[in-house]
């Protein structure tokens, strides 16, 4: 395996790019383009926002139990993530109201959406919301750079096996 997927270090720098292109991607679909969140897709940047805080302790970590405690972190956080742009393609985006759904309950939960309503605060119902970019709807943009984050976690938990050997 190469140096660079093998480095804890540079899998979390990594995880933490990603998650910086995806929530700044929609802000700009947001705020550039027009493009209105609706609950799912505050939800969604939630989980991103997460998932770099815990590459970001990851990164400053630098204990195998740190590297271990973070991917899992990350792991569990990703899967939520494909969870949530699964839903919202196949569930959310039929429905005309997204009130007093999960996400709708987190985001509200998480009073993000009163501290940082720029970011955070839903704007639009889960079906107004929809939208696509290069024809791929955008939680399947998403969902795709979930799953490279879970790999990425997958990939430290698999350096620090090799490292007990």
């Amino acid at each position: 395996m190469s140096a660079v997927f093998s480095n804890p270090t540079r899998l979390f720098a990594l995880a933490l790019g990603v998650c910086g292109v995806a929530l700044a991607g929609a802000l700009v679909s947001q705020h550039v383009f027009d493009m209105q969140p609706c609950p799912w897709c505050i939800l969604q940047r939630l989980l991103f926002a997460g998932i770099a805080v815990v590459a970001a302790v990851g990164l400053a970590w630098r204990t195998r139990a740190g590297a271990i405690g973070c991917a899992i972190g990350m792991d569990l956080l990703a899967a939520l993530g494909v969870a949530a742009a699964l839903w919202q393609h196949f569930v959310a985006s039929s429905s005309t109201s997204c009130n007093l759904t999960l996400a709708d309950r987190i985001v509200a939960g998480s009073r993000l959406d009163g501290l940082l309503p720029e970011v955070f605060a839903p704007r639009a119902s889960c079906a107004d919301a929809a939208a696509t970019l290069a024809g791929v709807p955008y939680e399947f943009w998403s969902l795709a750079a979930y799953a490279m984050l879970g790999a990425l976690a997958v990939l430290v938990l698999l350096s620090q096996a090799r490292r007990t050997r």
